[in-house]
């Protein structure tokens, strides 16, 4: 599975952002996406899921991609469903008809039904294409859940509510207090205090990857703070030889989503520096790589490209 994690939405497999802020209709309750009664199972579609990207920030989210047409991906998701509903409220299933949906098709990189996609703190978990049996899911499952504690998506649906009530909304599980500093900084928009308040964070527990994390993502922000999209363009595109300006556009890059691009960028600039710009760009690099997640696949190809331009 992919690491996923970003509080902030810069992580991720894929850019859904496009998807996130659509309207949101109530579903139709079409009886393969679970219907409309259990607030465990939702149903998806590209209008609503916004929602889920939401849900998806206080519990893991299952989304299983299915078509009328196709008997086992309908079958997949009656499974999928009843293993969901095992796990007490701290998964939840989102059925997604691919033929009602076809930029969420696109966005998931589906290439086929039924294909299976998790979701943590609104970014893409991508799990596998075609039926699996149980037993295969269940240990998913189990890495799902463990991901989720990791990136702060440790919340619980209460499986008894009924949908569409409050009590049928994910409770969100508290944050360390030093987590929560820096998230309250970071909402009033003050990256220098979060980022004292991440460090003091890994001060404390240099195993806390979370803080690792967020300090990378909060020293982004700050970077990009107080300058426009064409501004920081413009600078790289009249100066491609300067190496804070390619810097700064890599950070704009990654920021929107287009993270092979930003990776891209800077190890194609990286030899034509001298030694201290090499520096410069793979610090920047390694701080990139804690941004996206550094078990997403394209940090995997970017780090093994830089490992061959250093050695």
């Amino acid at each position: 599975m992919t690491n996923s994690n970003d509080p902030i939405g810069l992580r991720g497999a894929v850019d859904l952002s496009s998807l996130a802020q659509r309207p949101q209709p109530s579903a139709d309750g079409t009886a393969a996406a679970g219907g409309g009664s259990d607030p465990l199972i939702v149903e998806a579609d590209d209008q609503s899921f916004g929602r889920v990207l939401e849900q998806s920030k206080t519990v893991p989210v299952v989304t299983a991609l299915w078509a009328g047409f196709s008997e086992p991906s309908i079958e997949l998701v009656d499974r999928i469903a009843r293993l969901v509903r095992a796990r007490d409220g701290r998964l939840l299933l989102a059925a997604v008809d691919a033929e009602r949906s076809p930029q969420l098709v696109q966005a998931l990189q589906a290439q086929s039904v039924p294909t299976v996609v998790a979701l943590v703190a609104g970014q893409p978990v991508p799990l596998f294409a075609g039926s699996q049996p149980d037993e295969v899911i269940e240990q998913l499952f189990d890495q799902l859940l463990e991901l989720g504690a990791q990136h702060g998506a440790d919340g619980r649906i209460d499986p008894g509510a009924t949908a569409g009530d409050e009590s049928a909304e994910p409770v969100e599980a508290p944050l360390p207090p030093l987590h929560q500093e820096a998230y309250d900084a970071i909402e009033r928009g003050d990256y220098a205090a979060a980022e004292t308040a991440y460090r003091t964070a890994m001060a404390q527990d240099p195993r806390d990857q979370l803080a690792v994390a967020g300090l990378a993502q909060v020293r982004l922000l700050g970077r990009l703070q107080g300058k426009s999209l064409d501004e920081i363009r413009n600078a790289a595109a009249s100066a491609p030889g300067d190496l804070d300006a390619q810097l700064a556009v890599a950070d704009l890059d990654l920021s929107g989503g287009h993270i092979d691009d930003a990776f891209d960028r800077l190890l194609s600039l990286f030899p034509t520096l001298d030694p201290e710009g090499k520096a410069a760009v793979r610090e920047r690099l390694v701080e990139l790589f804690e941004v996206v997640g550094t078990e997403d696949p394209r940090v995997a190809v970017a780090r093994r490209r830089l490992a061959s331009l250093l050695y």
